[in-house]
């Protein structure tokens, strides 16, 4: 098949990290050598394509999804495989691994406020580059990315784009798709050199404020306070690195959009009861696929932000990565239902 023109293609590749997510809800983290107690545990999706693609699905997006990437021949595989084709979700580009283990993660959440600590086995992932994609055999209009930082093979150096996962969105952008990414929080010093290559390929780039200021060195908190010309001059400055067409960067006081036309957008978080987060986990890649819903559907970006702030939302009332979204329909009714908690700027 031919590279198509952009308004041929339809629908979203997501492909890197397939995980399953043993989520423990906990009264407290530990410190060593202390205990916690486990009130309740669940099984749950986790990775960014995993999610993305089952949040996109469970919102209902009437175009067609795709994955791609490796599990291990255990049982753990056979689940994503299943649930992908249960959800609608083609798993044609998503090989299995013999000898290998599925990833998963074992994540500790604290029962009041829904902060969690992750325990990772990268498993199959980490030797996932991407070589056997033939971006030829697919129509979709977005290949996804991530999470660069937590993809051994993707974060491997090439000679030609700086890591094979440049390499990757090349190839892409080559056949005619437009590129997204996200990438793990992690405390390190890798970003510049992991995530600044892959930036140079990148139409749609969508992180949390942390991940922003690890990029692009700008400072976006002080003493715990968002920096609001933080925000916005770390979207800047990922425009300045590479991002072509649209910065989204979300945090827990809300979200900020910009476009490379220059337009801005400010949204606001949802007003919640106490009581209505049950976990942050998925959190932000409901967000990424609430951004890349309504990109998809070319709807405005103040849209699209209350569409990720909205799914996001619906994420929260639930511990595991998925199980929280519901409809698009259903999903913004949060927003009439709770209202904005910072007022649009």
């Amino acid at each position: 098949m031919d590279p198509q023109t952009e308004n041929q293609r339809t629908g979203l590749l997501a492909g890197g990290n397939w995980i399953i997510d043993q989520v423990k809800i906990i009264d407290v983290y530990p410190k060593h050598e202390q205990l916690a107690n486990i009130f309740d545990q669940s099984q749950g999706t986790g990775g960014s394509p995993y999610n993305v693609l089952l949040d996109l699905a469970k919102m209902g997006a009437d175009f067609p999804l795709q994955g791609a990437g490796l599990v291990g021949q255990d049982s753990l595989g056979q689940y994503i495989l299943e649930d992908c084709r249960n959800h609608g979700i083609d798993p044609k580009f998503i090989s299995v691994s013999p000898g290998s283990s599925t990833s998963y993660t074992d994540v500790m959440t604290e029962k009041d406020g829904g902060r969690r600590t992750f325990f990772h086995n990268r498993g199959a992932n980490a030797t996932w580059c991407g070589d056997d994609l033939d971006f030829a055999e697919t129509s979709a209009r977005i290949f996804h990315l991530g999470y660069l930082l937590l993809l051994d093979a993707i974060d491997d150096a090439d000679d030609v784009h700086g890591t094979r996962g440049a390499a990757l969105l090349a190839k892409a952008r080559e056949a005619g798709l437009k590129t997204s990414i996200d990438v793990v929080s992690e405390d390190s010093d890798r970003f510049s050199r992991i995530v600044g290559p892959a930036l140079k390929l990148v139409d749609y780039c969508i992180l949390n404020e942390v991940e922003a200021s690890k990029v692009t060195g700008v400072k976006v908190r002080e003493e715990g306070k968002l920096l609001d010309d933080g925000i916005e001059e770390a979207s800047s400055k990922l425009f300045e690195l590479g991002a072509r067409e649209l910065v989204a960067i979300h945090f827990p006081e809300g979200s900020f959009a910009q476009s490379a036309g220059g337009e801005k957008v400010r949204h606001g978080s949802l007003a919640l009861p106490k009581g209505y987060i049950k976990g942050a986990a998925g959190a932000g890649d409901a967000f990424c696929a609430g951004v890349l819903y309504g990109v998809h559907e070319s709807l405005s970006l103040e849209k699209c932000l209350l569409i990720g702030t909205c799914a996001a939302t619906a994420c929260m009332s639930d511990p595991t990565c998925t199980d929280g979204l519901r409809s698009l329909d259903d999903c913004l009714a949060l927003a009439e239902e709770f209202g904005i908690g910072e007022d649009e700027q």
